[in-house]
């Protein structure tokens, strides 16, 4: 196969339709086998699940070409674990995590032509999702579910290099104590696009969420969680049990650890601290930018600005971007376990 004809450096972050996609069902009690289609349309009930009670849950990941040519994802058992909890949370019947890695390899692979040539800044995004598709009128789990794996090509998250953004503590709350903060369930995205919008029209590039309880802690972005740098070099990441495990975060950690040499210190992290000047870098992790650098945090009118500054990645968190793109792109050796060639 060849790679299709594609301006794979004018990219964005955006959706393009290739040639094969994943889709099993379940019914009466167990998935079936599963197959690849050309067909990229959903038919369903006006009274499905999903779009009753929006229950559904997703992933995302990539798909590479290495500097030797092969093409490789990242730790995708561990977005088939995060997965599998997103399920049970939900009520949903759990997608098996050995089929669920067999179903990427399957993606990846009847779309080779669509992933990116190595060093164009380009990836093949990959997102598995799974939904409620019977009618459901009453307040209850659906029976019968959807889960599909569809690919796309995407540019860089950040045109032109990652440049540190302004983002502000929102008013408003991401997930509760108890709640679903700490599953990808689409219904979290939804209840983050007013906040979203709203930042946006105010200027900012993001919210940074308080837990909900005492609005004084650090928790994360509406899709990113957040890593710190402190006066010591060392990385500081805010723990609670309303974050998302972040699989991105969860190898900068090791990553600071094993590779760099750093302590890694994850403990509640509060917002007084991060505005008295504490930390000298700070970043949103994720798989769509990696590490996105923020300069300035805004509470309210009080600006605090970053040792590293509003023009480039701090040090540390340059470091801790290289070496883990530098994983994942195949130019410096990966832990056991992370890098699955398809």
């Amino acid at each position: 196969m060849s790679k299709k004809d594609i301006a794979w450096s004018d990219l964005g972050f955006g959706y393009i339709k290739t040639d094969k996609r994943y889709v099993s069902n379940f019914k009466d009690g167990k998935w079936d086998d599963g197959t690849l289609t050309d067909d990229d349309m959903i038919i369903m009930s006006e009274c499905a699940g999903v779009l009753q009670y929006a229950q559904t849950v997703f992933e995302g990941l990539k798909a590479y070409e290495t500097k030797d040519g092969k093409i490789v994802t990242f730790r995708p058992d561990l977005n088939a674990d995060r997965m599998i909890d997103s399920a049970k949370r939900l009520e949903m019947p759990p997608f098996p995590k050995g089929r669920f890695i067999d179903a990427v390899k399957q993606v990846v692979d009847a779309n080779r032509d669509y992933v990116p040539p190595y060093g164009s800044g380009a990836t093949l995004y990959i997102r598995p999702y799974m939904f409620g598709i019977n009618p459901v009128i009453g307040v209850k789990p659906a029976d019968d579910y959807q889960f599909r794996i569809f690919a796309t090509p995407v540019g860089p998250y950040f045109k032109g290099g990652a440049k540190p953004i302004t983002v502000k503590i929102s008013d408003f709350d991401r997930a509760a104590p108890k709640g679903t903060g700490n599953i990808k369930a689409g219904l979290n995205y939804a209840m983050s696009l007013h906040a979203i919008v709203t930042a946006h029209n105010e200027g900012f590039a993001e919210n940074i969420y308080l837990d909900s309880a005492t609005r004084t802690k650090i928790e994360e972005t509406g899709g990113a969680n957040i890593i710190f740098v402190d006066a010591d070099g060392n990385i500081v990441i805010p723990k609670s049990d309303s974050i998302l495990p972040s699989i991105t975060r969860r190898s900068l950690a090791i990553v600071a650890e094993k590779y760099l040499g750093l302590k890694v210190d994850q403990r509640e992290v509060t917002l007084s601290e991060v505005m008295s000047g504490q930390f000298k870098e700070c970043g949103l992790c994720g798989t769509a930018a990696v590490i996105s650098p923020v300069g300035r945090i805004n509470d309210h009118g009080k600006e605090f600005t970053f040792e590293a500054g509003m023009e480039s990645m701090g040090k540390v968190t340059q470091k801790l971007y290289d070496t883990l793109t530098g994983i994942q792109m195949g130019t410096i050796e990966a832990p056991e376990g992370w890098i699955y060639e398809i």
